[in-house]
């Protein structure tokens, strides 16, 4: 039994696509590795691009982290767009806003011809207790060219000091659609990368060889390029599907990273929170349940799952050529739990740079861009804690002590997020092999 055994609502309401394994040694100009919803937007693509592709995927398509989503599409990414006029000037927050917009018109057009429950709503980000912050980010979107405005959240449950409103962003059931878009490209499951080495690729099926390499694993598995393990983290979060709470209009998220978010699907309202680094201790789903408790009594609980989440030193995502030293290889990772339009942004710019096209949104987006943010100090300390802490069992991806979660009964990595089930079989990357000692 898996640690996280919980199912969403996205799993238990979509048929799901079965490819085959890999039978034979295949060639193709562009490999990519991992069947998340980057990987396979990516493949969608290429593919239509007319760009010789193939898919491979460990487990099954949609598996992973992309079945555990809220799916929100939204450029709205908590307050990050004041931050980045400040960090990186209004040109920078400009383009990934500009590159966000794209995604999310590109997700209109393509769900105009699939049955995905795709819905335009408008998005809150939310404080509870500093206004002024809400006022910036208003201003800030404003001024790069966003039409938002301050709201008081009034549909919310709760008092805020202020919410950022903006108006056409949208919600879908991110299966339903993923499995419809990625009827009939080339992808082969229950086929495990084993080995990688310049042009070629060993699975447990047997050799792709490439000429260009796509990595979309959530978190990068080759460990000796772009210095990833110090530049990302994950978060874990919780999600309750609650039957019989009011409707919600809009979409709404804390600002705050522990805060709560909101979304309904059908009759029944998403609530999200109870957030904490991967191998901390959080709030869970009793934070949530209490929450529904004292907000929405007599509401009945019908769903609960978690997911976790790659975070950036900066708030923005790794799309791009994998390191300086790698031009042949990309990456896409570091969503910082905005998955829905930044994969969508991962497949447009990775479809240009496989192809040697200039892309207006690369240098936002870089791997290679400075890693010299606080956030770097915090990821080093941790690891550093981690590989000295004497303890077993130990994750096998770089040594560090796993520690024991008691609420999802998996062991997991506070260094770098690989979880284990109680039997040590790999869950979550990126660790790829099982850890051997259980105590």
């Amino acid at each position: 039994m898996r640690g996280d055994n919980h199912n969403s609502v996205w799993a238990g309401s979509a048929k799901p696509v079965v490819y085959p394994c890999l039978q034979e040694n295949k060639t193709t100009d562009v490999l990519i590795i991992g069947g998340g919803i980057a990987g396979i937007l990516c493949a969608y693509k290429l593919h239509h691009a007319g760009v010789d592709c193939l898919l491979a995927e460990a487990g099954e398509i949609c598996g992973g982290i992309t079945k555990n989503t809220t799916a929100k599409i939204t450029l709205q990414h908590g307050l990050l767009y004041d931050k980045m006029i400040r960090r990186f000037g209004e040109d920078k927050a400009r383009l990934y806003a500009e590159a966000q917009t794209l995604a999310i018109e590109e997700y209109a057009r393509l769900c105009n011809h699939i049955d995905c429950d795709h819905v335009t709503k408008d998005n809150y980000v939310y404080s509870l207790n500093d206004r002024k912050k809400i006022e910036k980010e208003v201003a800030a979107l404003n001024r790069i060219g966003v039409c938002a405005e301050y709201s008081d959240a009034s549909e919310l449950p709760i008092k805020v000091a202020g919410a950022v409103r903006v108006k056409n962003q949208a919600q879908f059931h991110p299966l339903k659609f993923l499995y419809a878009i990625a009827q009939d490209l080339p992808i082969y499951e229950h086929t495990k990368v084993v080995e990688l080495m310049p042009g070629m690729a060993r699975t447990n099926h047997g050799e792709i060889t490439y000429k260009k390499l796509i990595v979309a694993t959530h978190f990068p598995i080759l460990n000796k390029h772009g210095l990833y393990p110090l530049k990302l983290y994950q978060h874990r979060s919780y999600v309750i599907a609650l039957k019989g709470a009011q409707n919600m209009n809009g979409m709404y998220v804390d600002a705050s990273d522990t805060g709560l978010s909101f979304r309904n699907y059908g009759d029944l309202l998403l609530l999200g929170g109870g957030s904490h680094r991967t191998g901390k201790h959080g709030g869970c789903w009793q934070e949530l349940e209490a929450f529904a408790e004292t907000h929405y009594p007599g509401t009945e609980i019908v769903g609960k799952w978690a997911t976790q989440d790659c975070m950036t030193l900066d708030g923005i995502p790794y799309i791009g050529q994998y390191s300086k030293s790698t031009p042949d290889i990309f990456v896409s990772t570091g969503f910082n739990k905005w998955g829905m339009t930044n994969a969508m942004v991962t497949a447009e710019l990775l479809c240009d740079l496989v192809q040697g096209k200039t892309n207006p949104y690369a240098e936002v987006f870089s791997p290679s861009r400075s890693v010299l943010r606080p956030q770097l100090a915090i990821n080093a300390f941790e690891t550093v804690v981690g590989l000295l802490t004497p303890t077993v069992p130990r994750c096998p991806h770089l040594g560090c002590a796993l520690n024991y979660n008691r609420d999802e009964h998996s062991w997991d990595c506070s260094c770098h997020g690989s979880r284990f089930t109680e039997q040590g079989e790999v869950i979550d990357n990126p660790a790829t092999d099982n850890h051997r000692r259980i105590i």
